[in-house]
């Protein structure tokens, strides 16, 4: 299995005003469209996607540390907006002026509270994390995570208390466990496996686990902004054996937001994002700024 992932082209850390770094990488070419990622949970910068596509549509993609994983200095307590605030920072930083923008699984809020933000142009949304402490899904959720989505909302530092317990390996294991055949193919190509173990030790490597705590309890709760103020276009991605990231691969997420078309590719699952690469930066340059 090839082309899935590759090495950073170009690493490095932005200072922002108040003196914290946000870690980054990039890859394709350092002219090119500007298409900044929320990374999916626990991993750091160096897990992009697009290896042998994003050269070819001349994207310069820009992956980006929250605060507490990888490289990027921790920030206790921060919110949604706290996040978009510093990726406006980056942007004007780095002269990226409103990129498109990739949010994969825990990093799909991140992502729209970009776009609520107008940091954002457009948005795709891959193998997203739902806001599954919406009331029209607490009846159908198991009871283990509902109670965790519960505890989320209602004692939210107990939870974080809880997911700050969590390591790389761990992480891993639950990976592992939860995925269907058509994405263990990916996570066990050796290529792969050692990209995605080392931007999972990156991510506990700065905080421990505290950064991936303050995302998770952040991303099960209810979300803070209004999706009906999000008029930037979205895609919406999702694989037909996805199981794990919403639990109707985003059908109501699409009817939440102004300008969203959602996709389901058959037989493929969470590991949309490396498996059909090429069609979700297609899909998100066809919107023209």
């Amino acid at each position: 299995m090839n082309d899935l992932v590759s090495a950073p082209a170009r690493l490095g850390e932005t200072r922002l005003p108040d003196g914290r770094l946000l870690g980054w990488a990039e890859w394709g070419p350092p002219d090119g469209v500007p298409v900044l990622l929320c990374p999916g949970a626990a991993t750091s910068r160096r897990l992009g996607f697009g290896a042998g596509v994003v050269d070819t549509l001349g994207v310069r993609l820009i992956s980006v540390d929250r605060p507490g994983l990888g490289a990027s200095t921790p920030a206790p307590g921060r919110t949604f907006a706290d996040s978009a605030a510093d990726m406006r920072l980056l942007c004007a930083a780095r002269d990226l002026g409103r990129p498109y923008v990739v949010g994969n699984s825990q990093g799909a809020p991140f992502a729209l509270a970009c776009a609520e933000a107008g940091v954002a142009s457009a948005l795709a949304l891959v193998s997203a994390a739902d806001e599954i402490a919406a009331p029209e899904f607490a009846p159908g959720l198991p009871a283990e995570l509902r109670a965790l989505t519960d505890r989320a909302v209602r004692e939210p530092s107990a939870a974080e208390e809880f997911f700050a317990s969590f390591d790389a390996d761990a992480m891993w294991d639950l990976v592992m466990a939860g995925s269907p055949a058509c994405d263990l193919a990916v996570y066990r190509d050796p290529d792969f496996t050692t990209a995605y173990r080392r931007a999972l030790a990156e991510g506990f490597a700065r905080g421990a686990a505290a950064g991936y705590a303050r995302d998770t309890v952040l991303a099960m709760g209810r979300w803070p902004f209004d999706l009906r103020r999000i008029t930037v276009p979205v895609d919406i991605w999702y694989g037909d054996q996805d199981t794990t990231h919403s639990p109707d691969r985003g059908t109501l997420l699409t009817t939440r937001l102004p300008d969203a078309r959602r996709h389901v590719v058959p037989g493929a699952g969470g590991a949309l994002l490396w498996t059909h690469a090429e069609p979700v930066l297609r899909a998100l340059l066809a919107h023209h700024r």
